[in-house]
């Protein structure tokens, strides 16, 4: 949604996007982010955007997948990896 609105409010030719997330529980010492307890929630995301996008623009709106409220809620207590699909 916070991608959409991005884009929408930009004027840039988005036509879709979708997310496809994935969940483990993995040791805090297997991650990639600082943590003291023993096991910390991982999410991965991969995102498809579509349209007629240019590269910095697709790059924008990664970025501001980041920004997006339930992402920065979840941050705050697990590991989120991105992955930019398609």
């Amino acid at each position: 949604m916070t991608i959409r609105m991005y884009a929408r409010r930009k004027g840039w030719p988005l036509t879709g996007v979708s997310v496809d997330v994935s969940h483990n529980k993995v040791h805090a010492q297997d991650a990639s982010s600082a943590s003291t307890a023993q096991k910390i929630d991982s999410f991965h995301r991969a995102i498809t955007l579509q349209g007629n996008l240019t590269t910095d623009q697709r790059q924008k709106l990664l970025e501001i997948a980041d920004k997006c409220p339930v992402h920065r809620t979840l941050e705050a207590s697990s590991e989120i990896t991105t992955a930019l699909e398609g």
